[in-house]
């Protein structure tokens, strides 16, 4: 089980995904607007036929199962990155209590320039005991019951053998998945990852969501959800086809992986400020009692800073924290570097 975040960025900032309430695309059904004899002939197709048929027409829109790749015929002219997407489901949200009763994993090369993959898709997928009743609920979201999971577990040195070969980790909520993976195999710490929920702007991209189902949806697919490496497979399918900027999904975030991002604390904003800063995307941690955000450049940085400075502080002098992340630490449990920034 993985639950995404739903808040909308603001310009500058890095989403935390947004809207994620259920939204009914106009792929879902079929809507007809004219009405038919019922003396009119049907004539026999195929079905890809008669897909074909109904999407040549203005008043219809067609989903395909999304398919099932192994293997890419690319070939690449440059240097290559081997990314292992991943994806869990667990018993629950809470890292610290909850456990994983399915990983799974495809490993590919993906030609670093172009985003492309290349090649064949290595494939794991394990169920586990997470030694705990599965509740109902995650039962009936997932699929997996108590039976399929008894005396299963996870084969540790495959997964490790992956994980060694792999440049980096990609997940579509790094910050709920990446906490877990760690928790059961402490290997996961020693990687960078990046977060395809995140780290892309997928509203900018005009996507009415930013879960994965509905990104699916609106590029023509369907898929069973809620399984592990069905989730994998429609992600690497969603992050292969071309952004509006040409690129792939893989090739800018295997671009983003590299920079640093910032988490900037407005610390000892005045109370009355709150409703301006949850406004503008901030998110309260109620252990350190601070407001937060958090930011992909050294510009944007900059820019929010002086954001706080006239329309938190007052022009007043004030001293905000700073928390520099790079993808060894990004979205883990782990502090980045930390330093102090006078406005």
């Amino acid at each position: 089980m993985n639950e995404a975040d739903a808040h909308v960025p603001v310009s500058g900032q890095l989403g935390f995904g947004f809207d994620d309430a259920p939204v009914a695309p106009p792929t879902t059904r079929l809507r007809k607007t004219r009405t038919t004899s019922a003396a009119e002939p049907v004539t026999a197709l195929a079905p890809e036929a008669m897909a074909r048929l109904l999407d040549s027409h203005a008043d219809y829109r067609v989903l395909r199962r999304l398919p099932v790749v192994t293997e890419f015929a690319h070939q690449p002219t440059g240097p290559v990155t081997r990314v292992l997407i991943l994806d869990t489901e667990t018993t629950g949200l809470d890292a610290s209590r909850d456990r994983i009763m399915e990983l799974a994993l495809l490993s590919v090369d993906v030609e670093t320039a172009t985003g492309l993959p290349t090649g064949r898709v290595e494939v794991y997928d394990g169920l586990e005991d997470p030694g705990m009743p599965i509740p109902a609920e995650i039962q009936a979201l997932t699929g997996i019951n108590n039976d399929m999971v008894r005396g299963q577990r996870i084969d540790e040195e495959r997964v490790a053998a992956m994980l060694g070969s792999a440049d980096l980790v990609l997940a579509h909520n790094a910050g709920f998945d990446r906490p877990f993976a760690e928790g059961r195999l402490a290997q996961f710490a020693q990687r960078p990852w990046a977060c395809s929920f995140a780290d892309l702007d997928w509203k900018k991209e005009g996507r009415s969501s930013a879960k994965l189902t509905q990104l699916a949806m609106e590029l023509g697919w369907f898929y069973d959800a809620h399984r592990a490496e069905m989730d994998c497979h429609a992600l690497l399918a969603v992050l292969t086809s071309p952004l509006s900027s040409g690129q792939t999904g893989l090739a800018c975030l295997l671009a983003e992986s590299v920079r640093p991002s910032y988490r900037l604390q407005a610390t000892a904003a005045p109370f009355e400020a709150k409703d301006v800063l949850k406004g503008r995307g901030y998110r309260w941690d109620g252990t350190a009692r601070v407001w937060h955000t958090r930011l992909g450049d050294e510009a944007g940085l900059q820019a929010e800073c002086d954001w706080l400075k006239a329309e938190v502080y007052a022009g007043r002098p004030a001293q905000v924290q700073v928390e520099e992340l790079d993808a060894g630490v990004r979205y883990s449990s782990r502090p980045g570097k930390r330093s102090a920034r006078a406005l």
